[in-house]
């Protein structure tokens, strides 16, 4: 309550459409944001105001990742808002729900994305990741007027079958947690580089692990968004993008789908 934010908050209950990027990995992060970016300077927009919501289900202290306090220097996110157990973001929240409102009352933002801190965590079984949470964000997002973006965690370099094309653990958290709708983005392999290629033959394979999740099947609608361009903004992030201790050229598919959420977050915006 002794928050100067307090008043503006107290009876806040509408995110007033904001589109908010759900991701299950922190190393997410900056491919969603370039994606947004591109698709704002495709327009010919101001660049989007975009706020990271940390969920605690990774590390607990924000400062723990260099590559938000990079995005911020550089100026790709407008701030950070820590909620649950984590702390130590530009605002601190009770739990998602305040810090939707707060990224989007106080610091202002066009876009929300959501996501862990650096780390993760699981335990080899069904329920027993710390990914789940995607799910409750789109519920979150939803329940406040909120446009949720499921972003689809992607690999075509895990050694493990069931985390190879669609991970189940977004299968899981999209298919059984989410019980609002959700935009589920696929990328459509189109952008003609070398990271397009090298990942081609898992297109079948995504297309028919999402199938459970999207209509007529499930309650998301699938999303096909072009990967043009996209490689050329992932380069040009200001972090060095790695997943799991792959980086961009090692494991594209993961990048390549979390950028093509955020350029479909981008054009849900007006301007």
């Amino acid at each position: 309550q002794e928050s100067e934010h307090h008043e503006l908050l107290r009876d806040a209950d509408d995110l007033t459409g904001m589109p908010v990027v759900t991701a299950d990995l922190h190393s997410a992060l900056p491919a969603v944001l370039a994606g947004i970016r591109l698709e704002r300077e495709r327009r010919g927009a101001r660049p989007a105001v975009v706020a990271y919501v940390m969920t605690d289900g990774g590390a607990l202290p924000a400062w723990f990742s260099r590559a938000v306090a990079a995005l911020r220097e550089a100026g790709w996110l407008a701030g950070t808002v820590t909620v649950g157990q984590a702390f130590g973001g530009d605002l601190e929240a009770v739990n998602l729900h305040t810090g939707l409102l707060a990224a989007r009352l106080v610091l202002g933002a066009d876009v929300a994305v959501v996501a862990q801190g650096p780390g993760n965590l699981g335990t080899g079984t069904t329920w027993g990741f710390s990914g789940v949470a995607c799910g409750d964000a789109v519920n979150a997002a939803h329940v406040l007027g909120g446009r949720p973006v499921a972003s689809l965690r992607l690999s075509g370099a895990d050694p493990r079958d069931r985390h190879r094309g669609v991970s189940h653990h977004s299968l899981t958290a999209y298919g059984r947690v989410a019980l609002a709708p959700a935009d589920v983005v696929v990328p459509r392999l189109d952008g003609g580089t070398d990271l397009e290629a090298g990942v081609a033959q898992l297109d079948a394979r995504v297309r028919e692990q999402v199938r459970p999740l999207v209509a007529p099947a499930g309650r998301h609608r699938q999303v096909e968004v072009s990967t043009a361009g996209l490689g050329r903004a992932l380069g040009e992030a200001p972090v060095r993008l790695s997943t799991m201790g792959r980086g961009l050229t090692e494991d594209p598919l993961a990048f390549l789908g979390a950028g093509a959420a955020g350029v479909h977050a981008a054009t849900m915006l007006q301007e």
